[in-house]
């Protein structure tokens, strides 16, 4: 019996779109192509649907799936690793507990943050390849802004900084439940959701359409970012992208 992409898209929760996007990197090939040009997909591709969920449940990117599930890698080997990394993410992440607990209490007795405080316990290496891959895309005007924002942002005080940090999950949730309504990439909804993301971005720096399109393909295209999308709803990553294009081509200059 064969299933076709909607059907296991329904069946599975999985949307359609991360289907064929998992068809395209081969990481879930169809069991065949119909002459309408719809994907099939019979009982060994479903349970391999679901060794990749279960994985993904457990936090292990794409890339360390298809290694498993091509069987160039033992699986608790890579399972291993991926446990160290989360006890190592279980430490920073207690780090940024305490640096919120301090943020508080100091918030409470109205001192100003130090510059160097705002940062404890966030990945600097991580920070720099982000700040890396925006300069290699867009060249030094994006080099201009990074510096810019940054002498901004060390005015800041520790509210403004706890607050900025609160809006970036507030805005990944909002956008999960705009694609969860069914909503259009160019829908209302979609472009006041990506509004929201807009302005509180401008308070760190403003893009432009170019810019603004580009950091919507960082965020598709970039494993950090696309996780953290794809962790809250499948497809996500994507949806984002292509929305932020939609915003910027009606919204920006």
């Amino acid at each position: 019996m064969a299933w076709s992409i909607a059907q296991v898209a329904r069946m599975s929760k999985v949307t359609s779109r991360t289907l064929r996007h998992y068809d395209a990197i081969g990481l879930l090939p169809p069991a065949y192509v119909g002459s309408n040009g719809y994907r099939y997909y019979e009982q060994e591709q479903l349970l391999r649907l679901q060794q990749i969920m279960l994985f993904r449940e457990l936090g292990l990117g794409l890339e360390a799936i298809a290694e498993i599930l091509s069987g160039r890698h033992d699986s608790v080997t890579v399972l291993r690793k991926h446990h160290e990394w989360l006890q190592a993410e279980r430490e920073r992440f207690g780090a940024l507990a305490q640096t919120v607990a301090r943020t508080i209490e100091q918030l409470e007795g109205g001192d100003t943050v130090q510059p160097q405080e705002l940062f404890e316990g966030f990945d600097a290496d991580r920070q720099a390849r982000y700040e890396a891959e925006l300069v290699e895309r867009f060249g030094e005007c994006i080099e201009a802004k990074i510096a810019e924002s940054k002498r901004g942002m060390s005015t800041w005080t520790k509210e403004d900084a706890t607050d900025f940090t609160a809006g970036w999950k507030r805005i990944i949730e909002n956008f999960r439940d705009v694609a969860a309504e069914g909503a259009s990439v160019d829908d209302r909804r979609t472009l006041d959701a990506v509004d929201e993301h807009y302005r509180w971005l401008c308070r760190a720096w403003t893009p432009n359409r170019e810019s603004y399109t580009g950091l919507g393909r960082l965020y598709a295209e970039y494993p950090d970012f696309r996780s953290q999308f794809e962790d809250l709803r499948p497809g996500l990553a994507d949806f984002v992208g292509d929305a932020m294009a939609a915003y910027a081509r009606a919204r920006l200059s």
